[in-house]
């Protein structure tokens, strides 16, 4: 398919997450320990909504350094496929599968999400597509996605996506209103790529970055949707959540959303704003 990327967007934005993935697995990112814990789970809202996995062939777009790939096969996936356009976060996810011990069941593929459908093994034969959590805003065409996704799929295979929602992507802590709640940032119905200057890390906290400059964009719930529709998939739910798996805001650290036993971050009084959507599609068989 055509390339939506402008060269200077991926540029950036690959060498930002070369650096963000060394970040992840140093001192300030995640536990290594926990990592390689083969009872770890997936967050909350994973865990209660998706489907059985036993004996299932699964891609998993967008799939960093494969820490959600390895849970995958550990939930008994019989073949689990990650594909990032990181080199040093594929070399991190093949060392991290090999130290886990499910290497045999386990691969990865160093592509752009758009030359997946030439670059994954057996493109069209998978039962399940998995993408989750700050994975879509990285790309510039959802239509193009959604295609990318019903590729990697056989007929009645499925699609689980699980995003930050994005009405609440509209808002930001770059732009915080008086009380230091965060204020509008990016219109919702925007499209365009947004140009920002990344200070804070999800997992570590305020990062200087080196390569802090970075390309993202906001697609309204209805173009995902309909895009899947488009590309031949039928939606079969569709899940707002009131609650998402990292701090979103974090100029509300101390009085705004607060975390629960789950790992999930919600607002402390009334749920004002979806934090987080989910969903299920499967590819039709035309």
């Amino acid at each position: 398919m055509a390339d939506p990327f402008k060269p200077e967007w991926r540029a950036a934005n690959r060498a930002h997450w070369d650096e963000r993935t060394a970040i992840h697995l140093g001192p300030r990112g995640y536990d290594r320990a926990a990592l390689r814990n083969p009872g770890g789970r997936l967050n909350g809202i994973e865990e209660g909504e998706l489907p059985p996995l036993v004996g299932k062939r699964i891609v998993h777009l967008q799939c960093h350094f494969g820490a959600d790939t390895i849970r995958l096969a550990e939930r008994g996936a019989a073949a689990v496929v990650g594909l990032d356009f990181s080199a040093p976060a594929i070399a991190a996810a093949r060392e991290l599968a090999a130290e886990c011990g499910v290497a045999d069941r386990v691969s990865f593929v160093e592509a752009d999400l758009y030359a997946a459908a030439e670059a994954v093994p057996d493109a069209g034969r998978y039962d399940l597509a998995f993408v989750t959590w700050g994975a879509i805003c990285w790309l510039p065409d959802i239509r193009g996605w959604a295609k990318i996704v019903a590729a990697m799929l056989r007929p009645g295979g499925s699609l689980y996506l699980a995003e930050g929602h994005p009405v609440a992507m509209v808002l930001d802590d770059a732009a915080p209103l008086p009380g230091g709640r965060p204020g509008f940032f990016d219109p919702y119905f925007g499209r365009g790529a947004t140009e920002y200057c990344e200070t804070q890390d999800y997992v570590a906290g305020p990062t200087e970055f080196a390569n802090a400059t970075t390309y993202t964009w906001i697609h309204p719930l209805g173009d995902i949707v309909t895009g899947l529709i488009e590309a031949g998939m039928r939606l079969d739910w569709l899940h707002e959540h009131d609650a998402v798996p990292w701090q979103m805001y974090r100029c509300l650290v101390t009085d705004g959303l607060v975390g629960d036993e789950r790992g999930l971050w919600r607002w402390p009084d009334r749920p004002w704003l979806p934090l987080a959507f989910s969903l299920s599609a499967t590819r039709c068989s035309r």
